[in-house]
């Protein structure tokens, strides 16, 4: 293949993978705006958890001699 085939078929793909990266972008930008505003919309199916200290999340340490 010559070398304009391969620049033609680079600048072809690199056009086709922006336009595919601005469409999946737009695509996970929308799906977040609804989430966003479903849970603020419905704030008793998203109640916040309580704080716990470090201590409660890690197991008790013993040392094996």
């Amino acid at each position: 293949a010559g070398v304009h085939r391969q620049v033609l078929l680079t600048t072809v793909g690199w056009f086709v993978g922006y336009f595919l990266t601005k469409r999946t972008e737009y695509i996970h930008a929308k799906l977040d705006r609804e989430l966003f505003e479903y849970v603020r919309q419905h704030p008793e199916d998203f109640k916040k958890a309580e704080k716990k200290r470090m201590g409660e999340l890690l197991e008790n340490f013993y040392p094996v001699r």
